[in-house]
């Protein structure tokens, strides 16, 4: 199922660019690491209902972006900004919904599956980040939810989903606390879960679960985020680009990552 040909960790974060700050304190923007175009999707707020698409970086990067952008048109909100865009599809949870993700066409405008992720909806992913109760991700091995639920004293718990079926492949439940975390992300079949304070801070990952063993987590060191003080509303990993896209306080910026190969 997982292919264990994935064999990098990361090692470090090594600068941020602040793209651009638009929007609210929460949102998420992203690419399509499943297609060969270089559009950007804006997806501002925790609940909304229209995305921005661009048609690339220096579009979205320019003042009076959104008149350069195409509106598309949800036919339901969704809820909290763990949203995700792959192959054409956009999968979010849907708002008002306990766990329910729907998988929408953006080229057709039609909603093409749904699924409901059991277990999950009931409390938030990250302490820090109350309106996310579903975080999808995306890494070198596809689409996967993480949550936490009552059961598992808070921690989080994440699950493998086909993209393609919208069936439910595998669920792990990690040693990774939700207290004190505002975002996480999935890398090569390994989640890295961010933390910060309350009052806002410098983040850290200080927790980090691979799902086939391949990392002694107890040999990674805390990673810091360089210098910007403040929070993070998602944070999501570009298996093509390497990189990290993040929304901290209304501010869209990518994150350039060191790895180095798991032993």
């Amino acid at each position: 199922m997982l292919n264990a040909s994935c064999d990098h960790m990361l090692a470090g974060i090594k600068s941020l660019k602040i793209v651009k700050k638009t929007g609210d304190k929460h949102g998420s923007w992203m690419k399509d690491p499943g297609k060969k175009h270089t559009k950007i999707y804006l997806l501002n707020g925790s609940v909304n209902n229209v995305i921005f698409e661009f048609a690339n970086i220096m579009t979205f990067m320019e003042s009076n972006h959104t008149l350069k952008a195409r509106r598309i048109t949800l036919p339901f909100p969704w809820e909290g900004t763990g949203h995700i865009i792959y192959q054409g599809f956009l999968f979010y949870h849907r708002y008002g919904s306990l766990n329910e993700i729907i998988k929408f066409n953006i080229q057709k405008r039609n909603i093409t599956d749904q699924m409901l992720l059991p277990g999950a909806g009931r409390v938030p992913a990250y302490q820090l980040s109350p309106s996310t109760k579903i975080d999808l991700a995306i890494d070198e091995q596809g689409l996967w939810a993480i949550h936490a639920e009552p059961e598992t004293g808070g921690n989080i718990v994440i699950t493998k989903i086909n993209h393609i079926t919208m069936a439910v492949e595998h669920t792990w439940d990690t040693s990774c606390s939700s207290k004190d975390a505002e975002a996480a992300f999935m890398a090569c079949n390994t989640l890295y879960v961010v933390y910060n304070f309350p009052s806002g801070g410098t983040s850290r990952i200080q927790c980090v679960y691979d799902v086939l063993d391949a990392v002694n987590t107890y040999e990674i060191p805390v990673l810091h985020f360089p210098k910007r003080q403040g929070s993070h509303a998602t944070i999501h990993y570009n298996h093509k680009e390497k990189q990290l896209f993040a929304w901290g306080d209304g501010s869209q910026i990518i994150y350039k990552l060191h790895t180095k190969q798991k032993v």
